[in-house]
């Protein structure tokens, strides 16, 4: 697909690991994308919806904002505001054993299978990003 060089592709990031320090990487690379204007995505699958459980993270915070790192909380809450697009993985939400309505009520979340986010990015043009 031939993207104009005037328009950004988007870019979906696909958060498999339920690693605090790969989420929050994957984070900083969804507020940097934002910041410059281009399409993201988080498509978080396999463990990594834990992560959007309420408090998750908040331990790992701590140690993160005496280093002068931007927290889990504040990303999270910069990507929110600006208005990234959150699915989640419907095969995973049966496999962590969580429903969506145990997830964070701060987040428009949407459910989809690996087949339709596929679809889309390639519909779209999107550089995939796996975390």
């Amino acid at each position: 697909m031939h993207t104009p060089k005037n328009i950004k592709r988007p870019l979906l990031l696909i958060i498999q690991s339920n690693e605090f320090s790969r989420i929050h990487y994957g984070l900083i690379m969804a507020a940097a994308s934002t910041a410059t204007d281009r399409p993201i995505t988080l498509f978080f699958t396999m463990g990594a919806i834990r992560a959007l459980t309420p408090n998750w993270g908040r331990k790992e915070d701590i140690t993160v904002a005496k280093k002068g790192l931007a927290t889990f909380g504040e990303l999270m809450a910069a990507i929110i505001e600006i208005g990234a697009d959150f699915k989640v993985c419907e095969a995973s939400l049966t496999s962590e054993g969580l429903k969506l309505n145990d997830l964070r009520a701060d987040i428009e979340l949407k459910v989809a299978g690996i087949v339709t986010i596929l679809a889309e990015a390639d519909k779209q043009g999107s550089h995939l990003v796996f975390i």
